[in-house]
């Protein structure tokens, strides 16, 4: 019997309809809106797109959106002081920066320039502390991690006590959800392995998983051996392996795999991830809700 499918798509259009009623109420009672600006430095395609999907969406949301374009020979200097603009900017809640950023400048340094009040990806050092803390420390956990955890508690996936295998140990998506699942919390107090492509012995560790989240960036790194019957995995990997004509369009489209062997992991384990549509969805929604809880937090309502 195949495995339940978690449906990124699904789950985003759920929790962006809550949030565009959050927004509304807010509205109503309080007079303002989340504000998101996103500073854009130079026309790097990727960027340009992915930067695209946000505006939209946080439009759509009801969101005071700023799309702060920039040429791509702005210096370190300027883009410093744009962001401390933003910092001192009452009607702005979040500030998030598109990597990569072009080079001669520092991302680290641009990154760390924001406040942690309106860094609503979650990579500023003082937001990764709170997330280490747990609890009512933590504002905003990143983007991607907080995706994976709301699926996971939304497709009602046990997780008080299973053992949680995450392959990949990046600090975007590996380090940060290892942790959040191991807190004390809704969605976690699991027990925890992080395991990576240097693990001598990655597919005992993962036969072990009730909770299999695959990070890695490897195409098909997790073979359906490797997986317990009736687990929970979710896939992160997003890989161009080729690209094929749309039957729809006509044009070229890029042909993408997960990590983990989808057609016979489905056969194996009780729930699991596709992709596309996947965890993929999920990463813009969670900045949506990180802005919208940078409001409520000013506003004393968290």
């Amino acid at each position: 019997m195949s495995a339940k499918l978690i449906k990124g798509t699904e789950i985003r259009d759920a929790i962006l309809k809550e949030i565009e009623a959050e927004v509304n109420e807010i509205k109503e009672k309080h007079g303002i809106v989340p504000g998101l600006v996103t500073i854009l430095v130079g026309e790097n395609p990727a960027s340009i797109s992915y930067v695209t999907a946000k505006i939209r969406t946080a439009k759509d949301l009801g969101f005071h959106e700023i799309q702060d374009s920039q040429p791509e020979d702005l210096t370190e200097e300027k883009l410093l002081a744009l962001v401390e603009k933003y910092n001192k900017d009452d009607s702005i809640n979040g500030i998030l920066v598109q990597l990569p950023l072009p080079k001669g400048i520092d991302d680290k340094k641009v990154l760390n320039a924001i406040d942690p009040d309106k860094d609503v990806d979650g990579f500023h050092p003082v937001n990764v502390g709170r997330l280490m803390i747990g609890g009512d420390e933590v504002k905003f956990p990143p983007c991607t991690p907080a995706g994976i955890q709301e699926m996971i508690i939304r497709a009602g996936v046990e997780t008080s006590g299973a053992e949680v295998v995450v392959v990949g140990r990046s600090n975007i998506v590996g380090k940060p959800i290892a942790n959040m699942m191991l807190q004390k919390a809704k969605g976690a107090n699991a027990t925890v392995t992080i395991v990576h492509t240097r693990t001598k012995d990655l597919a005992f560790h993962c036969k072990r998983a009730d909770i299999l989240i695959v990070a890695a960036g490897v195409p098909g790194l997790v073979k359906p051996e490797w997986i317990k019957p009736g687990s929970c995995v979710i896939d992160v990997g997003v890989n161009r392996v080729g690209e094929k004509i749309s039957e729809k369009t006509g044009k070229k489209i890029a042909i993408l795999k997960g990590d983990v062997d989808f057609d016979a992991a489905k056969e194996i384990a009780g729930s699991i991830t596709p992709v596309p549509g996947g965890v993929g969805p999920m990463t813009i929604t969670m900045l949506m809700r990180n802005t919208l809880n940078s409001l409520k937090f000013k506003l004393g309502l968290m």
